[in-house]
């Protein structure tokens, strides 16, 4: 059973993850269109989801950067995979941020 996994993920390994990651876009801008429907989530969650979307051109843009500056993947380099984590981490921040005051409505139309 063991043998059977390693050979799993070795396999796996060399699959090239690139078009995968490219097409998870599509799901996700329909994932967005239905939120900006629901009038019950407020405008910086929307924003804060949206932000992710940046958070992946700015990681496609760094990747190509990495690959044509250095010749290394962007997980090979520190400061400019970072930099891409950034953004994801700024959006985070921002739907928390937004889900808080959804919570802080809910504590005050309830009192």
């Amino acid at each position: 059973m063991n043998s059977l996994i390693t050979s799993i993920i070795d396999k796996l390994s060399y699959v090239d993850n690139a078009p995968i990651f490219a097409l998870s876009i599509v799901p996700y801008i329909f994932f967005l269109y239905y939120l900006y429907k629901i009038k019950l989530i407020n405008k910086i969650v929307k924003i804060g989801f949206s932000l992710t979307i940046l958070f992946v051109f700015i990681t496609i843009i760094l990747s190509v950067i990495s690959q044509y500056i250095y010749g290394k993947t962007l997980v090979e380099v520190d400061s400019l995979h970072g930099s891409a984590e950034l953004f994801l981490t700024i959006s985070d921040f921002v739907i928390l941020f937004g889900f808080i005051q959804i919570l802080n409505v809910i504590e005050v139309n309830n009192s």
